[in-house]
């Protein structure tokens, strides 16, 4: 049976865009910049992209156990300012971060700087224009910006992740911002990652995974399929790391240009994870004492004093997404505390 909950309640403010803006600053209801004003109209136009109730709840969400009805999700949407059609996409979102695998609770008050990324795969992504080439995890598509402000408005809103108090990182990430993506399939070698996770390739889904922003590998000179996996398996075999510290499920992003030189070479993508997960390791003994102690337990069936990214090669997500350009990404996870998490997108 579907739960219900209360309707949002409305606020007198004085009809000034600056108004509206320092109020909803002074109250702590906005990320640091300006928002649309979630006027009664412009609620019920964000409404109009979804055929659900507004006092549906589609979740609810830690730490303050906020009930996200679909009208206070479309409310974050609008002060967001995504359009009407994006709104299928971040209930989806919402679904998905509220599944117990994710550990929502947990990704809300660590002192980790993980945010979750919105992965959009399927036909939905290319109507909404969602950006899946050059400059994908960056700024100029109000798709991917929108669509992952209204995320973390909402992280703020309804469950309370509030820096300081429900959010504790102790420096947080640009990522906190806005982090959606879509992958890149027409570029794919390989099954995108909807695919991959068991739905067919027209339908649309999201997949949140918990992880920090993305970090850079440029591999410009090896033009074999192998040379590139050693310089990436390098790149994600780093000290410091939560995959190092607690495995989980590290996330690769290869572009476009990398992910065809591999290909071409014959790596299938569950060879690219074996080789990652077999070359991705660093040397306990270069790490402190206390730290080796922790970490010698989680390995020890290596026997090689080596540290995994994680337990087993098909833990490692991969995807493709950018544009031209001798660059692919990695994105540490909150390890083992978080795990991926799909949900099909419902109009």
């Amino acid at each position: 049976m579907t739960t219900r909950g209360a309707r949002a309640r409305l606020i007198e403010v004085e009809d000034s865009f600056t108004a509206i803006n320092e109020l909803y600053h002074e109250r702590g209801w906005t990320d640091g910049l300006p928002i649309i004003p979630p006027t009664e109209e412009a609620v019920a136009r964000m409404l109009a992209g979804t055929s659900r109730a507004p006092d549906e709840v589609v979740a609810v969400l830690p730490p303050r156990q906020g009930e996200a009805t679909v009208e206070r999700i479309a409310i974050n949407a609008v002060m967001a300012g995504c359009r009407p059609e994006y709104l299928p996409v971040v209930i989806a979102a919402v679904e998905a971060m509220a599944d117990p695998d994710f550990n929502l609770d947990g990704v809300q008050a660590t002192t980790h700087p993980v945010a979750p990324l919105v992965i959009v795969n399927g036909p939905i992504a290319r109507e909404l224009g969602i950006n899946c080439g050059y400059n994908c995890y960056g700024q100029g598509t109000r798709a991917n910006a929108t669509i992952g402000r209204a995320i973390r408005l909402i992280l703020m809103n309804i469950g309370g992740g509030l820096p300081g108090t429900g959010d504790r990182a102790t420096q947080g990430s640009p990522a906190k911002y806005s982090y959606c993506v879509a992958e890149n399939e027409d570029a794919n070698p390989w099954e995108p990652l909807h695919v991959e996770r068991g739905y067919s390739h027209d339908t649309s889904t999201v997949t949140v995974v918990g992880c920090e922003g993305p970090h850079n590998i440029q591999e410009h000179y090896s033009n074999t399929g192998e040379g590139i996996l050693l310089t990436i398996a390098g790149a994600m075999g780093q000290a410091g790391s939560n995959n190092i510290l607690r495995h989980g499920y590290p996330l690769l992003t290869l572009g476009p240009e990398h992910a065809a030189t591999i290909a071409a070479d014959g790596f299938s993508k569950a060879d690219v994870k074996r080789f990652i997960f077999e070359h991705a390791r660093y040397p306990i003994a270069k790490l402190s004492a206390e730290y080796a102690a922790e970490l010698r337990p989680l390995n020890a069936d290596g026997g090689d004093d080596m540290a995994r990214i994680c337990a087993r090669a098909e833990d490692i997500l991969v995807i493709v997404a950018g544009g031209s350009g001798k660059h692919s990404s990695w994105q540490p996870t909150f390890g083992a505390y978080t795990k991926p998490v799909t949900r099909v997108i419902q109009r």
